[in-house]
């Protein structure tokens, strides 16, 4: 986190949570939900324009990569000076892109290395690394079956369903909060 972040958290620790306004697709892309994409259905409905406004400004992102992390319960954050901005997830906390050598990296930059190749009943295909869970990104796939095929990777089935739970991690932390607010 940011050195800049952490002096502001301590300035103004008072500062309300926000939900709903960012998002992060099956792509590794960060989207902007202002009102409008938030009335329009979830961010996981894939109703249109409930994504929002794909962000492109490349110090923003780097930012936002910088500064995201994940709460007690699995609610993803990016931690925006003071505030929390939490984040709605279309599948995984984690997108992963494979290097040539088939290292994983995040849609944050970060590397790791994998612990385990998960494919749920639709064949997308997971990786659970040191640094968290995700999905891979489709364009990899490729690369994830050469090294199956290879015997470098072990492939486990799993239910999409079941990867919350297992993996802790909650989609939709704007949904959560507003059942607990109820």
């Amino acid at each position: 986190m940011d050195d800049l972040v952490k002096q502001a958290m301590v300035k103004w620790p008072e500062v309300p949570d926000c939900y709903g306004w960012l998002g992060l697709d099956a792509r590794g892309h960060w989207w902007m939900r202002d009102e409008r994409a938030q009335d329009s259905g979830s961010f996981q409905s894939g109703k249109p324009g409930s994504k929002g406004s794909i962000l492109k400004h490349e110090k923003l992102i780097e930012f936002i990569n910088r500064n995201y992390e994940s709460d007690t319960q699995g609610c993803w954050f990016f931690q925006n000076g003071p505030q929390r901005v939490y984040v709605e997830l279309e599948v995984t906390p984690y997108i992963w892109r494979l290097e040539e050598d088939g290292t994983p990296v995040a849609q944050t930059g970060q590397r790791s290395s994998e612990t385990a190749c998960l494919m749920d009943e639709q064949g997308r295909v997971y990786i659970n690394t040191k640094l968290g869970f995700g999905l891979l990104h489709s364009l990899d796939v490729h690369m994830a079956a050469k090294a199956i095929e290879e015997d470098i990777w072990r492939i486990e089935n799993c239910v999409a369903q079941e990867l919350q739970c297992v993996y802790k991690y909650d989609i939709s932390p704007q949904k959560t909060y507003l059942e607990r607010s109820a």
